[in-house]
């Protein structure tokens, strides 16, 4: 049965549709199978992500490894059993037909609080939660003192995994591998760097998740939607010579592979 990632979180601009392509991609570059569904059923960056991928395809010619976009089935309100949620049957139906033919399933969670959020985190085997290095980010995941130091409190985030993480353990499946990953970390030590590292090391051993290195800043990204490429493609599509901040990010991506211990995932590309 296929693994199922979920990158999630409840705030937006975090980089979560940047991390879910170039960890699908990834995957697929290595041989698997997968396939992506985007939950963010209004903006829709991941799917609009793989679409523009597949428009490049036809259009250069090129064939690259990609994950495959699926869609929410449609269901008859008629076939729903009494007190059962639509969008909770549309999304197991969808999972359970690409769970037997897949190695991966990529599930993109919109960056506020849904009905199918929140369902989706409870499917995860391991959830990625993209997070930029800052208070302002920290707080969706708990609160915090003034001087940044003392942890008050988890914060709504939080208490949703929890309480995912209840529902699987009732249903008897293995726990969630919770990974947050750390997105735009400044280049230099400075004391909010600090202050951030020391704060989400004290809160990983509190509720239970890794860390994991994510991507800084870089306009590479920016340039890659349109055509729904990923760091990886640049060779593909006649990039003979990569500058100091291409490999940085492609270095940056097989870091991130590595943390997250996928089974059967090695970072060899």
């Amino acid at each position: 049965m296929a693994h199922i990632i979920v990158v999630g979180n409840e705030k937006g601009g975090a980089g979560k549709s940047t991390v879910s392509m170039h960890v699908a991609t990834a995957l697929a570059r290595l041989g698997h199978k997968v396939s992506g569904l985007d939950l963010d059923l209004r903006q829709r960056t991941f799917g609009r992500y793989i679409e523009n991928r597949r428009d490049f395809m036809r259009e250069s010619g090129l064939t690259l490894a990609s994950p495959t976009l699926c869609e929410l089935p449609d269901v008859e309100a008629s076939t729903l059993r009494p007190g059962e949620n639509m969008y909770d049957h549309r999304l197991s139906a969808a999972v359970a037909e690409l769970e037997p033919d897949n190695d991966f399933i990529l599930i993109d969670c919109p960056g506020s609080h849904t009905r199918l959020s929140q369902v989706a985190h409870s499917l995860a085997d391991t959830l990625i939660t993209p997070l930029n290095d800052s208070f302002i980010d920290f707080d969706l995941l708990a609160h915090i003192d003034a001087n940044g130091e003392k942890i008050t409190g988890p914060s709504v985030y939080s208490e949703m995994v929890w309480n995912a993480r209840q529902l699987r353990a009732q249903a008897g499946l293995t726990a969630i591998d919770w990974v947050v990953v750390r997105n735009r970390l400044g280049a230099q030590r400075m004391v909010n760097k600090e202050k951030m590292e020391r704060a989400i090391g004290n809160l990983s051993k509190r509720i239970g998740f890794r860390t994991a290195p994510g991507f800084n800043e870089r306009v590479i990204f920016r340039e890659l939607f349109p055509r729904g490429l990923t760091l990886l493609d640049l060779k593909d599509i006649g990039v003979k010579q990569l500058n100091i901040s291409n490999i940085a990010a492609r270095q940056e991506l097989r870091d991130l592979i590595k943390a997250l211990d996928l089974p059967g995932v090695t970072a060899d590309f």
